[in-house]
């Protein structure tokens, strides 16, 4: 279903961008288990940093509104991401192509929800902590709108790209032997979107930015939000009063290397922070106070589903861990003819401000899609992975092909019932076509 959604209120229209940002803590007063690593073995013991939700409010001259919410956490799954935007809608009037959930995807922050239960191997107790934590979440995220929207004032907007190179894609390098290796290979994407958000008298009101790079650096039992937020705490250090919002890109299979140390992560975020203030200090795109907004969740289909021999296999003599936990799930399925999904209801977003197209992808994408939509959009396209639900990993066509943790283990990790299919990146390509043409967003077509 499309849903191309514009909201008007002339009583509000000033003839210029309103702007307005909030924030909500979101640190776990509980030792709660940590998302994101299977290794872990206990709760967490205590912070490094606090852990946020902000949200960015933008308005157009016209009273159209977009909602840009990030997070310190793995990923929104579908359920709490639901009932998030359900409840903006009721409460603030914004429909879900309004409203754009991103997440850090830190491996530092709390379980939420029940993704990626076959990994964590908590008990009871624990259980019960990731309940009431999650519906605290659904509360704060969903007031934290309302702030937002509430602290909306005249403002400028613009945008331009920056650059940092501590990614490294870890399907085609050995992090091991990084010490030795003095070419690494690709691909990459090393932008830095940023957008900047000043009062008409010159002050920064608030600065979002993005990068495409797993935030893995740390992994130990303390929350934290790993280099975005070091990055995050940089900038607002520089820039006294403003509220630093990080967007995670298309990161999937890109990580931060070499990795391990708090040492690290703070490197890592001086470095993103250096490369967004060199953007912020230089001259940038101004944006024309107008917004197009475009929805859709495109049926993404699975590839065969495993027959009961397959899944028995696996369950007895698989890989030791996770695997053999998520095939006996499997298995209980298929013997009590319980049905499994055959498709899935993927995210795709796309706004318009003024002249900046930005694309908000479910789901952990890796760094092939940004690639592929910046030739077919021009270089200066923001693209964001981990919006709206983080229900697995999306891999390109190539890496279907070949296979590996992002193309046919992730749905094990994730509880999915199998692999995607091979056509996943030619539905979810002509689905951002197609919206894009609904939100007015030329194709920019460039050779890489």
């Amino acid at each position: 279903m499309l849903l191309l959604v514009y909201l008007n209120c002339p009583a509000l229209a000033q003839g210029g961008w309103k702007a307005g940002a909030a924030r909500v803590n979101i640190t776990p007063t509980e030792n709660m288990w940590m998302a994101g690593f299977a290794m872990r073995t206990k709760p967490a013991e205590g912070k490094m940093h606090e852990l946020w939700a902000k949200a960015l409010a933008m308005e157009d001259a016209q009273g159209k509104r977009v909602l840009l919410i990030t997070s310190d956490l793995l990923g929104f799954p579908k359920s709490i991401s639901d009932r998030i935007r359900n409840a903006i809608q009721a409460k603030y009037k914004l429909q879900r192509s309004q409203v754009m959930l991103n997440s850090s995807h830190t491996h530092s922050g709390p379980v939420i929800g029940d993704a990626l239960s076959d990994i964590y191997l908590y008990g009871p107790d624990q259980a019960k902590l990731v309940e009431q934590y999650s519906a605290e979440l659904e509360t704060k995220v969903t007031d934290l709108a309302g702030k937002a929207l509430a602290d909306l004032e005249p403002a400028e907007l613009y945008v331009q790209n920056g650059v940092t190179r501590f990614q490294v894609n870890r399907r085609n390098n050995n992090a091991g032997l990084l010490p030795w290796v003095s070419d690494l290979n690709g691909p990459n994407d090393y932008a830095v979107p940023v957008i900047k958000v000043q009062t008409p008298s010159g002050k920064l009101k608030a600065v979002a930015f993005g990068y495409a790079c797993h935030p893995t650096v740390l992994n130990g039992y303390q929350y934290s939000a790993d280099y975005p937020g070091f990055a995050m705490l940089e900038l607002e250090k520089t820039y006294p009063g403003a509220t630093a919002l990080f967007f995670q890109g298309a990161g999937a299979d890109q990580n931060p290397l070499p990795r391990g140390s708090e040492a690290l992560a703070k490197q890592y975020g001086k470095e993103l922070a250096a490369a967004v203030e060199r953007v912020l200090e230089e001259d940038m795109k101004k944006l024309t106070p107008a917004i197009t907004t475009a929805y859709a969740e495109v049926r993404l289909p699975f590839t065969n589903l495993p027959d009961e021999v397959r899944l028995t296999q696996l369950a007895t003599a698989g890989p030791e861990g996770y695997p053999r936990r998520w095939a006996a799930r499997m298995l209980a399925k298929v013997k009590s003819n319980e049905p499994r999904d055959k498709d899935y209801p993927y995210p795709v977003e796309v706004w318009k401000l003024g002249d900046q197209p930005v694309i908000g992808l479910g789901g952990e994408l890796v760094v092939d899609y940004s690639i592929r939509l910046k030739e077919i959009f021009g270089l200066d396209v923001f693209v964001m992975g981990y919006c709206n639900d983080v229900m697995s990993y999306i891999p390109s066509s190539r890496i279907l092909r070949e296979g590996g943790y992002e193309g046919s283990m992730a749905c094990m990790v994730y509880g999915l019932p199998t692999a995607w299919s091979p056509e996943t990146e030619t539905i979810i390509l002509q689905e951002v076509i197609k919206l894009a043409k609904e939100a007015q967003i030329p194709l920019r077509p460039v050779v890489l």
